[in-house]
């Protein structure tokens, strides 16, 4: 493109390398917000709070496993509405930008890939890979007429549509981008299409497209990026798709901050560069039930925290910030425009402590859950059908005497190992390879594996690596055959599956659970397991709910899987949605991995951790 032209026919036109709307010179001032990481009771408040920061636009991903879990069963109801999303927004009078993938990374498990997509033999993944390319035809023939009545064109509120996402860090098919942005326009996408990378040669390389606007993401050094795209692609639009106005936060690290002071002057210093931008996160919301993803730095696993407030500048919970107030002064200063005040923070339930009542073991609970299949060899988590949550893989091998070393090749992620019914190792990745001594009598013993999947990898060259035993079970250098298991998928266990309803009642636990099926239970081990605890509520507000002295397990509030909680933090409080609760008796229910705390508690205000600012630079 050059100077002097004007580019599209969409609602954002190009004209001498700036974005005009409607005939007027426009800025693009958005921030990212997933329907699929809020409460869709609360998608409303969240969105007007975004009017209220000053921006004019939200954008939000498309998460192709949010919607087709299954092949072929594509859900589009309730929290899954993405049109009802979009048009609200358009009610309060925001643009809509559009990020369909079908790769998104956004720290959501699988990058957004179903598990049966990634699971495929032989599928190669964001390519021209023939079954790749057959799968995406198929989901956008299930999207795409979904989106195009929405665009402006038709009188709605899309006005962008983004292609892929950050393909140059990830791979150089530009014959796959191609084929992408073909599709796409044939699918009815006719407003603005751009592509969204890092801002380095190596990365603009990779994922650009001929003709189509070049933005970059970038967290720093936004004089740095408007140069470099400016010489790259003349005649366009400085576009910052991602502004990391905050991050992420894996288990085990820091809370990540960045100070509001930053942050906001990174947003002025866009914008004198004449840039348009998007905030991510403007608002993060929550990874509830099984979502979050993982990343792997090479040497180990980094599964990412339930929590996805990111520092935005709105919290969790609603919450307006410091870094919301500076970022909003430097938007009104920009425009001359002042939108209207934010609403109070939606309430909390005061600070409570509720004991938190056993009900049943580990062993006993996940014993009795699923059906067992049958195989020579353990059995992947695709293998299983299985998306997220554990497997119970069990064997009954001969230990000699003496005693062997148990080894786990290809453990994704975490196993609790039992012999006869006893814990004996909490094992990873690496220290399954390196292997734990068990005892042995010179008899067959019953050797369970716990795994858990802890999140599919979201991002980099692992990307759709599967899940749960990839290769074998080794007593010494003698593989283990014939194994039991049982899928276990949490999330879709509710409080039939989990019977909160029959337990509340006291009754018999084994009259009646759908936890019926595998060997008759044992005495409950209070050290792990099952737990409940009621919460009395007059009214339902949010919550921050806390287990002291539990050590690591899934959470769920009157059936709903809240996510995984874990003692190494940093996050000390998980996020409770008012929708999810109601006025009288709710159940909270707990299953524990390693050590069952005696209490649940609410607290007055989150508690994510020790901070820690992180600045993401391109080196």
């Amino acid at each position: 493109m050059s100077a002097g032209t004007t580019v599209g026919t969409s609602a954002l036109s190009i004209v001498d390398g700036e974005f005009v709307r409607d005939g007027r010179p426009h800025r693009i001032l958005s921030g990212s917000m997933h329907y699929f990481r809020v409460h869709p009771a609360q998608w409303r408040d969240r969105l007007e709070r975004l009017v209220a920061l000053g921006l004019n636009t939200v954008d939000t991903y498309v998460a192709w496993n949010f919607h087709e879990r299954r092949r072929g069963e594509p859900d589009w109801s309730g929290w899954r509405d993405l049109e009802g999303f979009v048009a609200l927004a358009g009610e309060l009078g925001l643009d809509v930008i559009v990020r369909p993938g079908p790769y998104i990374c956004a720290e959501w498990d699988n990058g957004g890939f179903p598990a049966w997509l990634s699971g495929a033999p032989g599928m190669r993944l964001r390519s021209s890979h023939p079954a790749y390319l057959d799968a995406v035809d198929a989901w956008f023939g299930e999207l795409l007429p979904r989106l195009a009545p929405l665009q402006a064109s038709h009188g709605g509120p899309i006005v962008a549509v983004q292609l892929e996402n950050e393909y140059g860090s990830y791979a150089d098919d530009a014959d796959y981008l191609a084929w992408l942005h073909d599709r796409l326009v044939a699918g009815g996408i006719t407003e603005l299409i751009y592509t969204a990378d890092g801002p380095t040669e190596l990365m603009q390389d990779g994922g650009s497209v001929p003709g189509v606007l070049a933005t970059a993401t970038f967290g720093s050094r936004a004089a740095q990026a408007a140069s470099m795209l400016r010489e790259r692609r003349d005649g366009e639009p400085f576009v910052c798709a991602e502004l990391w106005n905050g991050w992420f936060d894996h288990w085990g690290d820091p809370h990540h901050v960045r100070t509001p002071a930053g942050a906001a002057g990174v947003v002025a210093d866009i914008l004198a560069e004449g840039g348009s931008l998007s905030l991510y996160m403007a608002h993060g919301g929550t990874n509830f039930g099984l979502w979050s993803g993982a990343n792997h730095d090479g040497a180990r696993l980094q599964p990412t925290q339930t929590s996805y407030d990111s520092h935005a500048p709105v919290a969790e919970n609603g919450a307006i910030t410091e870094k919301f107030r500076l970022i909003r002064e430097v938007l009104v200063d920009a425009t001359g425009r002042a939108p209207g005040e934010a609403s109070p923070t939606p309430a909390v339930l005061p600070a409570a402590t509720l004991p938190l009542r056993p009900i049943a073991g580990l062993l006993e609970t996940v014993r009795r859950a699923g059906h067992e299949v049958r195989s020579a060899m353990p059995p992947s988590f695709e293998e299983l059908g299985l998306d997220a949550g554990l497997a119970l893989y069990r064997a009954e091998p001969i230990v000699p005497r003496g005693g062997a070393l148990l080894t786990v090749r290809g453990l994704r992620d975490r196993a609790v190992v039992f012999v006869d019914g006893v814990r004996v190792a909490v094992l990873d990745a690496d220290q399954a390879a390196a292997g734990v001594r068990i005892a042995g009598e010179g008899r067959a013993v019953v050797l369970e594996l716990l795994v858990e999947n802890q999140g599919r990898i979201n991002y980099g060259p692992l990307l759709g690596e599967g899940k749960g035993i990839l290769g074998g079970v080794q007593l010494d250098r003698r593989l283990v055959q014939r194994w039991s298991t049982r899928a276990l998928p949490l999330d879709e266990w509710g409080e039939h599956e989990l019977g909160f309803r029959k337990w509340a009642a006291n009754q018999d636990d084994s009259a009646d659970s759908v936890l019926t099926s595998g060997p008759s239970p044992e005495p409950v081990d209070h050290r792990d397991g099952l737990a409940t605890a009621v919460l009395e509520v007059e009214e339902p507000a949010d919550a921050f709910l806390a287990l002291p002295g539990s050590g690591k397990g899934f959470v769920w509030v009157n059936g709903f899987l809240l996510g995984r909680y874990w003692q190494i933090g940093p996050q000390l409080t998980y996020y409770v949605p008012a929708p999810l609760l109601r006025a009288g008796e709710n159940t909270i229910t707990v299953l524990e991995l390693e050590h069952l705390g005696g209490t649940v508690e609410l607290r007055p205000q989150a508690e994510l951790g020790p901070e820690q600012e992180y600045i993401e630079t391109f080196d």
